[in-house]
């Protein structure tokens, strides 16, 4: 037990003895407290370890690659005429490190564009994947968007950068049935492993919201708020020792909306049409082997406002992370 002490009083340790000082007997009996409680927690579960186990080790560092993207497309008919219109903003990629222990992570990003002047939007993406919950927070205030309009009977016309201006709101959340052999967190933060294939029925709930802003021979104004229930499934397949291969769909069905456009001075409520959907999808790959592991994650939204015959929204996000990580 001594050979296997806490890395947390390790490293305290080896930071006091730096300086010339030695860690009081109180200090080390603390740091020794805190580091059953954690472990316990940590260990602690109702789960079917023959499917799913945690790592032996209480450390892991985790390099991440994350490149993410936004589309919105609109489609409907104007006096009589087809038309449609897609925008899409520049796509974000940043540089992560992250450190966990024992299930407590801190984890610290970089956006080598934006340090250079060349990207102008904000995002921010929260990821919380527990063994029976879990949920997404994702925000984005783009301004970079550039795309195109076709109406019918007449030539397309090429829309530039800062005509858009559009803050989004995504919030997905879902339940687990199958905790015991299915796990989440395996293919998205590698804090179990899936040792067995194993699926689950999932409980879903999602909301969007969005402000957005084209400044095109008038100003149009769009805002919307929708929440949806629903539910899916999601399916770790486990092909040979130290392969995971994830994917999951979570369809729900909006049950409150609140969508208008104001042109000007006039404000065009937009009727629900059933059916108006939020659906989240997500994959990945991981592969581990001793204390390292590697893989490709991805998550994609998509949302759908309205009715092709009068005026359709669809908002597509999506993003996807390379990681390599050590478990110490």
């Amino acid at each position: 037990m001594e050979r296997k002490s806490s890395s947390v009083k390790i490293l305290v340790c080896i930071f006091v003895c730096l300086q010339g000082l030695t860690v009081p007997v109180g200090a080390q009996s603390i740091f020794h407290r805190v580091d059953s409680i954690l472990t316990v927690n940590y260990r602690k579960g109702n789960i079917d370890t023959a499917y799913i186990a945690r790592p032996a080790t209480k450390w892991t560092v985790t390099a991440r690659m994350n490149v993410s993207g936004a589309k919105i497309e609109a489609e409907g008919i104007d006096q009589g005429k087809h038309f449609k219109a897609e925008m899409e903003a520049s796509r974000k990629a940043t540089v992560s490190v992250g450190v966990s222990y024992l299930g407590l992570s801190l984890s610290a990003a970089l956006n080598p564009v934006k340090l250079m002047g060349k990207y102008r939007d904000f995002e921010l993406n929260f990821n919380s994947y527990g063994r029976r919950f879990g949920f997404d927070v994702i925000y984005q205030d783009a301004k970079n968007f550039t795309g195109w309009h076709d109406h019918e009977g007449m030539e397309r016309i090429e829309l530039p950068d800062g005509l858009l201006s559009v803050k989004t709101l995504n919030l997905n959340a879902f339940y687990v049935f199958n905790s015991r052999r299915f796990s989440y967190p395996a293919a998205f933060s590698q804090s179990y492993i899936q040792r067995h294939s194993a699926g689950s029925f999932l409980l879903a709930a999602s909301g969007m919201g969005q402000y957005a802003s084209l400044d095109w021979d008038q100003e149009m104004d769009l805002k919307m708020t929708n929440i949806a229930l629903g539910a899916g499934y999601g399916y770790n397949y486990v092909p040979g020792q130290g392969w995971l291969l994830h994917i999951s769909a979570l369809p729900t069905f909006i049950v409150y909306s609140n969508t208008s456009m104001t042109f000007g001075d006039t404000r065009v409520p937009l009727h629900y049409h059933f059916p108006e959907v939020i659906i989240t999808g997500r994959g990945a790959v991981v592969r581990h082997w001793g204390n390292k592991f590697l893989g490709l994650s991805m998550v994609f939204n998509f949302t759908n406002i309205g009715h092709e015959d009068t005026l359709a929204i669809h908002n597509i996000k999506w993003c996807i992370r390379t990681f390599f990580g050590l478990r110490l």
